[in-house]
């Protein structure tokens, strides 16, 4: 088996993995199970009936760029016709998660779902500096605030920069800010 061969198979794999919904087994050939974004509000949405939307509900998502469910797929993959960006999660998907958790009697996971949605606005380096400026004795309550103020006003991801806040009130209350 060529390396091209190899490579094709163990992304086949992933995707079809991917596809399963909870406790469901993987499903045959998979278009794709990428992240992407939608086309409709999704207000009636039932996680019995919907979830997983890749394979219940194809017609409201949409890549970044415009691109149907169905024409994400290895193939154009492989042919380059679909760029690295279009494969990443969009706010609009992770919004629909985030209405079928809650549906489903999962309130917490909305929040964590929601609060993702916000750091797609984030570069991938900017949320590992935020990662760690948030471990204990890395930051001064000023670093924090700033983040936040940050992260509300650059990005707009206003429950991440409360859940940033919260998190100086708390470092501050047991003393784990770095001292000045």
């Amino acid at each position: 088996m060529s390396q091209q061969d190899l490579i094709s198979a163990i992304v086949r794999e992933v995707l079809n993995e991917l596809s399963a919904g909870p406790g469901q087994a993987p499903a045959g050939e998979v278009k794709a199970a990428a992240p992407v974004s939608v086309t409709a509000t999704g207000g009636g949405l039932d996680p019995a009936r919907d979830f997983p939307l890749a394979s219940k509900r194809p017609d409201l998502i949409k890549t970044g760029s415009g691109k149907s469910l169905d024409q994400v797929t290895l193939e154009a993959a492989l042919k380059g016709e679909i760029a690295a960006e279009e494969l990443r999660i969009t706010p609009e998907t992770l919004e629909l998660q985030a209405q079928i958790s809650e549906k489903a009697g999962r309130p917490q996971l909305a929040r964590n779902i929601r609060r993702a949605a916000e750091l797609t606005r984030v570069s991938d380096e900017r949320v590992l500096q935020i990662y760690n400026a948030l471990r204990p004795y890395r930051s001064t309550k000023g670093d924090l605030l700033a983040i936040a103020d940050e992260l509300e006003t650059k990005y707009g991801a206003k429950i991440n920069a409360a859940f940033v806040r919260e998190a100086a009130d708390v470092y501050e209350r047991r003393g784990r800010l770095r001292q000045e």
